[in-house]
């Protein structure tokens, strides 16, 4: 099975404390009220959409992984591509 994963933000959840955008600030970013967005690719746009996912690159999938494992409003959603089973994040 593949190790491919996808990322989406509750956003409704998000506290802003940033532990994101500091784990992998390729994958997500802060909008100006302070939400946290991960982004289409690395100098992509914000997808600001509620559940916007984006495809993570291979490199990035750990930094990701600990960014929903770390995250104080449990609002990030690891899954792979593959199965859609999600691997980090409050439903993993």
């Amino acid at each position: 099975m593949s190790d491919e994963v996808r990322v989406w933000i509750e956003h409704n959840l998000c506290t802003g404390d940033g532990l994101c955008v500091q784990y992998a600030p390729d994958v997500f970013e802060f909008d100006d009220a302070g939400v946290a967005h991960v982004k289409s690719e690395p100098a992509g746009p914000l997808l600001t959409e509620e559940g916007a996912s984006a495809n993570v690159p291979d490199s990035l999938r750990l930094d990701v992984i600990d960014a929903a494992d770390g995250c104080p409003g449990n609002c990030i959603h690891v899954a792979r591509i593959a199965d859609g089973v999600e691997i980090a994040g409050p439903n993993a």
